[in-house]
């Protein structure tokens, strides 16, 4: 084929517009770039220095479910560790859920790890770096970083 693609944006649903919104924006620095607020048809287009990253669409009718084919999680890389740290101030600051306690490793002896953790709706999220987390515990229990949950 010869092309490559590469991610243009990610458009999730929502139960409600009023909450994820400011969710998204605070914990990932996004932006509004436009908006639609008739009563039955709610959404967002949220975007980072002009790129378009992610649409919020209001209509769901109930929260993220892991049985249900479709987005397993969303992740996001960040530049340092230094942003994972203020990364999870502002997640605490939302009341974000956590599923595991601040930075952990991707898998035990990994170099990469990050924050992990559910937007209101309960979606599965992840902020990482490729490098540099290699001090931070790995993951325990019944909730991997990615894979089978």
């Amino acid at each position: 084929m010869g092309t490559s693609f590469s991610t243009g944006h990610i458009g999730l649903n929502v139960t409600d517009l009023d909450r994820s919104l400011p969710f998204y924006t605070r914990a990932f620095g996004l932006q509004v770039v436009d908006e639609g607020r008739d009563e039955d048809r709610r959404w967002a287009f949220l975007g980072h220095n002009g790129d378009l990253v992610l649409t919020l669409w209001q209509q769901s009718d109930s929260g993220f479910s892991p049985t249900t084919a479709g987005l397993h999680h969303l992740s996001f890389r960040a530049g340092s560790l230094d942003d994972l740290a203020g990364a999870e101030q502002v997640l605490r600051e939302l009341g974000a859920e956590f599923v595991h306690q601040g930075v952990v490793a991707h898998g035990e002896g990994a170099a990469s790890g990050g924050l992990f953790f559910t937007d209101p709706d309960g979606v599965r999220l992840e902020i990482f770096v490729p490098s540099g987390a290699e001090r931070a515990p790995a993951p325990a229990g019944t909730a991997p970083t990615c894979g089978f949950f």
